[in-house]
């Protein structure tokens, strides 16, 4: 089930949060998410954030600030399961637009973007961790 995040899950969304970035991305030294965790732990509370809850325990959840999509976390044993795809379903029905920044070496995130119709609009530099990253958007109305 997909429900809107409530306070008492943020120890497990951060928790999730910090484990999918050190597994997702093993080029970015996991000091520097480390060093972002409280940070993101504030953020959390200014973002919508929606949990995949299976049984009464959070297995993944998608955090969107407006239209842009923060990031999807999925419960490594649960990884490859649909969990990620039914999160980004979601928020496709609440909005017409979505976009997102992903590292260029994160291979399985850029393919599963891919995989449900978002296109690769731009390339940076990202100034924090010196690594290229690709903007996607998404767009209800496009033909695929």
């Amino acid at each position: 089930m997909i429900r809107e995040f409530q306070i008492s899950d943020t120890q497990i969304v951060i928790q999730l949060w910090l484990a999918g970035n050190e597994d997702a991305h093993s080029f970015i030294a996991k000091e520097y998410w480390k060093a972002n965790f409280e940070e993101v732990e504030k953020q959390l509370l200014k973002a919508d954030i929606f949990v995949y809850d299976l049984n009464g325990e959070i297995k993944g959840f998608i955090g969107l600030m407006d239209e842009y999509i923060a990031g999807i976390f999925v419960d490594k044993a649960y990884r490859s399961q649909g969990i990620g795809r039914q999160l980004l379903e979601y928020v496709k029905q609440l909005h017409s637009t979505l976009s997102l920044n992903v590292y260029q070496k994160n291979e399985r995130a850029l393919r599963f973007y891919r995989e449900n119709g978002f296109t690769i609009v731009s390339k940076q530099n990202d100034e924090h961790t010196g690594e290229i990253e690709f903007t996607m958007i998404w767009n209800k109305n496009k033909v695929e």
